[in-house]
């Protein structure tokens, strides 16, 4: 039996559709990734497995409990934590945590227990006392996490859980979440942050509130970028992405962070690609530093599949 299956879930809100129709299964103990921009029905749709919205139509089941009929035992019996902090900063460390456990119906040696657990992954043994609101953002994130599985629940919804943290605390966020998997906890996560995405066993990547793929992040570099990218280190990076987008020699050209990702077209090569940006920029007067075939990311399969979309 899977961890939840949805069948052709879908929400409206007067005359706009965020959700559109969509189905999928999440199997027992797997780090389950829901992809897409702000505002492509991430937040929705989690809402809806976690009992908060009814559908529109369609339904699912979480745990076994459907959340049309029977919302209130799928609340009882999965973890959730919101994009917002779900924690009280007026309250102290410790005082959030019982009320949690409170929440789940967690009292004596089983809330002791638990909370000990709850501050070891918080890294916050022997702060009890401190208010939470003094807590910096990747801390307080670990114990909203903490707060979230309290009770040991078999699924957990993480709903952009990294909003707002630096790299160095996602990472340990995310090693935090891999070993509540390898404890048979199911994951499910949704965000924007598509490097994250490589950290999930499987992914499916929303659009408009349709799903436009899904799979191991491997499988969906592996079936959607058929074709060679190169990225480009040079100076003026805007204005050499405007003089390649203009070209019309590139299946497409994007920006990640400093650097320029071009994708070729399907019967181009590396070298021809490579002649033609050097003299392309040059006779613009731009630099070229370094010109290397890389590996697909994720973001640039979502970019290619919007493309194709459009």
């Amino acid at each position: 039996m899977n961890s939840i299956e949805v069948k052709n879930l879908t929400k409206k809100f007067g005359n706009f559709t965020s959700v559109d129709n969509v189905s999928f299964e999440v199997y027992r103990g797997e780090i389950f990734g829901f992809l897409g921009a702000n505002g492509a029905g991430k937040s929705t749709t989690i809402k809806m497995l976690c009992g908060i919205l009814e559908p529109t139509s369609g339904d699912a089941t979480v745990g076994g409990f459907s959340i049309k009929t029977q919302s209130e035992q799928v609340k009882r019996n999965i973890g959730y934590m919101s994009q917002k902090f779900s924690l009280y900063n007026d309250l102290t460390i410790e005082e959030n945590i019982n009320f949690f456990g409170g929440v789940y119906g967690l009292e004596g040696e089983n809330l002791s227990n638990r909370k000990k657990w709850v501050l070891k992954i918080a890294n916050l043994e022997g702060k009890e006392k401190l208010l939470t609101g003094s807590l910096p953002t990747g801390i307080k994130q670990r114990l909203a996490l903490g707060t979230a599985v309290i009770h040991s629940p078999n699924i957990v919804f993480l709903d952009e859980p990294t909003g707002g943290v630096d790299p160095i605390e996602r990472r340990n966020f995310w090693d935090l979440i891999n070993t509540l998997s390898s404890e048979g906890t199911t994951v499910f996560v949704t965000t924007h942050y598509l490097d994250e995405a490589e950290f999930c066993n499987r992914i499916l990547l929303i659009n408009a509130g349709k799903i436009i793929a899904g799979g191991s992040p491997k499988e969906l570099k592996e079936n959607y970028i058929k074709t060679i990218i190169l990225e480009i280190e040079c100076g003026k990076t805007i204005d050499a992405l405007t003089i390649l987008e203009d070209s019309n020699f590139f299946g497409s050209a994007t920006i990640f962070g400093n650097y320029i990702h071009v994708k070729l077209k399907e019967n181009d090569t590396e070298e021809n690609a490579k002649d033609f940006i050097v003299k392309t920029l040059s006779e613009s007067k731009i630099n070229t530093s370094r010109i290397d075939k890389i590996s697909p990311t994720l973001e640039d399969v979502f970019i290619t599949l919007l493309e194709k979309k459009d």
